[in-house]
């Protein structure tokens, strides 16, 4: 695969791990389990108990076991044909990943401050 089909490839693999990672760690349709987990990582008898559960909760460390899952089904390296390129792939992935949750956690806290200034001014008429 030439250099610049491995960028599009890091590019648009990244979108689907960051949604995935992304729901599982922020959206109400996983609230209970994210919940329950919440509750297991702060009341965990060992420490491999709380860290297990927390991996559920943390978007930056479930986009790595979402990689992983996305780089064994669809076998994608990075600069090397290797174990090499995997391990580059992977890490790439949850850092391009991250950027993609980073943005649309700051629009979507830019789209409810809108929300709430446009629900106060129709308050106040």
């Amino acid at each position: 695969m030439s250099l610049s089909t491995q960028v599009i490839w890091l590019f648009i693999l990244a979108i689907p791990i960051a949604c995935i990672a992304w729901t599982v760690t922020h959206e109400e349709v996983f609230r209970e389990p994210r919940e329950y987990c919440l509750k297991r990582c702060h009341n965990g008898k060992t420490i491999l108990e709380r860290k297990f559960f927390y991996l559920f909760t943390c978007e930056y460390c479930f986009s790595h076991y979402v990689t992983v899952i996305m780089l064994i089904i669809t076998g994608y390296k990075l600069l090397f044909d290797d174990w090499r390129g995997y391990l580059i792939a992977g890490f790439a992935l949850v850092f391009v990943a991250n950027i993609y949750m980073s943005l649309f956690g700051l629009i979507r806290i830019d789209i409810k401050k809108v929300r709430q200034e446009a629900e106060n001014e129709e308050a106040k008429k």
